[in-house]
């Protein structure tokens, strides 16, 4: 393989890949998708339709089986650490099988919550592989979520704080607004009542659910409608925007 593209592919909705991410994907001969199980296939699916609406020459895809890792470990910095060695040892081994242009697509953008780039960046490091690469930007979930409710994502002059569930959890708020991913336990439901709070989940997907309003007065229908989801599709994508009440 002589170059790759890493590609950011918006949240799941085929019109949300940029002209210049379809140009890429039209020079590329192998894909590389890191597969999520059987549970998660419906991810695969909608990479393939992706593909099948954006690209005009004939093209392979390698599916790459996502190495497990604990959810809840003690030390979770060093298991996700070792996680990314193992993806990238797995990338490694299918960059290797393969000549030509090569491609990993990745929902949103890959700047943002994920660890492509990361595992990259390994596999040239241990010098066995020397390709190029590029970095085309997506339209993350961040963007998605504020364009679907129609909202700005900060007060004037305010400050935006992303982060996570766990870090809501130990940290609270930031200042100003703060969007919150990779949420496995509704952790807005320990904020203050009267936080005002944007929630959606499969954004950009056919089965996209979003609720606004009050965490006090629509936090409880927030949670069950994500356990719904999720016990139904056996996997969920969501996101959510919080802010303090004026």
């Amino acid at each position: 393989m002589r170059t790759l593209y890493v590609v950011g592919i918006g949240a799941g909705d085929p019109d949300q890949v940029t002209m210049q991410a379809i140009k890429a994907l039209r020079e590329v001969d192998t894909f590389f998708v890191i597969g999520k199980g059987a549970e998660k296939r419906e991810l695969v699916e909608i990479r393939t339709a992706i593909l099948a609406e954006h690209t005009d020459r004939p093209y392979r895809v390698v599916e790459i089986p996502d190495p497990p890792r604990d959810r809840t470990p003690d030390d979770y910095r060093d298991t996700v650490l070792d996680w990314h060695e193992r993806r990238s040892l797995l990338l490694e081994e299918a960059f290797a099988a393969h000549d030509g242009v090569g491609a990993v697509l990745v929902w949103g953008d890959p700047a943002l919550y994920d660890s492509t780039l990361r595992m990259v960046e390994r596999v040239l490091a241990r010098g066995t592989l020397d390709f190029d690469y590029t970095v085309i930007p997506g339209v993350t979930s961040v963007h998605a979520l504020a364009a679907r409710h129609r909202t700005v994502l900060h007060r004037i002059g305010e400050p935006v704080h992303i982060t996570t569930g766990r870090r809501l959890r130990e940290e609270g708020l930031g200042a100003g607004s703060t969007v919150v991913m990779l949420d496995a336990d509704c952790t807005f439901t320990t904020v203050p009542g009267d936080t005002l709070i944007w929630w959606g989940a499969y954004l950009g997907m056919p089965d996209e659910t979003l609720l606004a309003g009050r965490v006090g007065e629509i936090g409880d229908e927030i949670v069950r409608r994500r356990a719904e989801l999720r016990e139904r599709k056996g996997w969920i994508m969501d996101i959510y925007l919080l802010r303090p009440a004026e």
